[in-house]
């Protein structure tokens, strides 16, 4: 029974009982049915509380481990990052990630995968807020307004659940020293005009950083090395050094990098050939179809690789899977 209509029926119900009874047991009953239709209302509508928000630490591992492809990296630092900050109940600091590679590797998907082992609507929850960079921020000349409407989100979002996220997707076409705006709540402060946003979860999204992150990844395959064997310390400070040098990205001489408040920057491999045919036959089991292997191959042979030569990596890693799929099943 939908919500709507259980509030309609304790609504009748209790007008017709209203009436039976003098105006001093009237006063009880209806307080009593004003408390029955809160409680009500609470229980179908999201609020943030456990029955909603509560982590699921199995969740996130097993949806990493069987769906997440090519990225071992990645894998291991975010439910690492994760686990770590909401088993702690007093976080000095809000969780800051920063995601970054090439279009398709997985950053946004990620992004999916940690608000559905956080929140019971995922990525639909009234707590999980995106920012696309272009939509939301696409005028330079706005930047002042842009700021301050970005400071009174974040704010006025916290103030009503603590355990918010915010993604801001597009981090690369942003507009220099709009992110700043928000680098208070990032620092480690108990409060801010009494509002904590220790408990809340940051992440950018970008493919600022991609060019080094894919010459890594090409040097240890012209070695004959196994992609596995890349390691964090292979990409960690090339990689944030390119961002905050890069006068084109949001993150360029930010001080959410110069300050340290970015816990985690979390490299994206360029994805290869066997990666698109395991992301091509978990989209067909995620449509319930049977997975087909040769068909996963079609789609898979079907992008384009670089370099031209060699077609080792994806160009656009899974991205057009789901187009592709739709052209061949």
């Amino acid at each position: 029974m939908k919500a709507s209509h259980i509030c309609l029926w304790v609504t009748l119900a209790f007008s017709g009982l209203v009436s039976a009874f003098d105006p001093i047991t009237t006063t009880v009953v209806v307080g009593f049915g004003a408390a029955l239709g809160r409680a009500i209302f609470k229980y179908f509508k999201e609020t943030c509380d456990p029955k909603w928000i509560a982590y699921n630490a199995t969740g996130l591992k097993t949806d990493l481990d069987c769906k997440l492809f090519g990225q071992h990296i990645a894998s291991r630092i975010i439910l690492k990052a994760v686990n770590g900050f909401m088993s702690n109940t007093n976080p000095k600091k809000p969780l800051v990630l920063s995601l970054h590679g090439w279009t398709g590797t997985g950053k946004n998907f990620v992004s999916q995968l940690i608000a559905e082992s956080v929140f019971a609507e995922g990525m639909h929850s009234r707590f999980v807020h995106v920012f696309t960079s272009t939509l939301h921020f696409p005028h330079a000349e706005h930047i002042a307004t842009y700021k301050s409407q970005l400071q009174q989100w974040v704010r006025g979002n916290v103030t009503n659940c603590e355990r918010s996220m915010f993604i801001f997707d597009e981090m690369d076409k942003m507009h220099p020293g709009l992110i700043d705006s928000i680098k208070p709540y990032l620092d480690y402060y108990d409060k801010l005009d009494g509002v904590s946003y220790r408990k809340s979860i940051f992440i950018f999204l970008s493919n600022a950083g991609g060019d080094g992150i894919i010459q890594t990844a090409l040097e240890f395959w012209k070695a004959g090395k196994n992609r596995e064997e890349i390691e964090l310390k292979d990409l960690e400070t090339t990689l944030s050094l390119s961002v905050f040098n890069n006068n084109k990205s949001g993150f360029f001489r930010t001080s959410l990098i110069d300050k340290n408040l970015v816990d985690f920057f979390v490299p994206f491999l360029p994805l290869e050939y066997e990666h698109v045919v395991q992301c091509a036959m978990a989209e067909m089991e995620a449509r319930n179809l049977k997975p087909n292997p040769d068909v996963a191959d079609m789609v898979a042979r079907d992008l384009v690789y670089f370099p031209k030569s060699e077609r080792v990596f994806s160009v656009k890693g899974c991205k057009t899977i789901e187009s592709k799929l739709d052209f061949y099943t």
